[in-house]
């Protein structure tokens, strides 16, 4: 069940689908996780729990929150150990002035972009795995 690793294969295969929703990036003391709340990530971190969760969700439970954002999945399986593939689409966004927070779950990679800037994203991708 491996990943794809080669970095040429993960741009040649690369397509990126925009998720519904405006999401956002909020943190919660360990013992204060809302029960009802279906977050996209949760990440133990020092100073708390890092959530990323609907903007509508976060406002529903009272959570202060940073970065609207939209999520970007890159339907490409890539391997967890894939050298350079995230490091790249970073690089490429930045030309283009644009910030990005990137996770990577077991089958995919997602990028969050600033609200408004998905557009572009999407557009800098799809440039990206053309020019392999």
């Amino acid at each position: 069940m491996a990943g794809e690793m080669r970095l040429t294969e993960l741009l040649r295969s690369l397509s990126a689908v925009l998720a519904e929703g405006v999401f956002v990036f909020a943190t919660v003391a360990p013992d204060r996780l809302p029960k009802d709340i279906a977050p996209r990530m949760i990440f133990q971190e020092a100073e708390g729990t890092t959530l990323i969760l609907l903007k509508s969700e976060a406002e529903q439970h009272g959570l202060a929150y940073e970065f609207p954002c939209r999520m970007i999945t890159l339907n490409v399986h890539s391997s967890l150990e894939a050298v350079g593939f995230m490091a790249l689409i970073a690089s490429e966004l930045a030309k283009h002035d644009m910030g990005v927070n990137p996770v990577s779950g077991f089958f995919h990679d997602h990028l969050f972009v600033p609200v408004g800037r998905e557009g572009d994203a999407l557009n800098v991708l799809q440039a990206l795995a053309a020019s392999v």
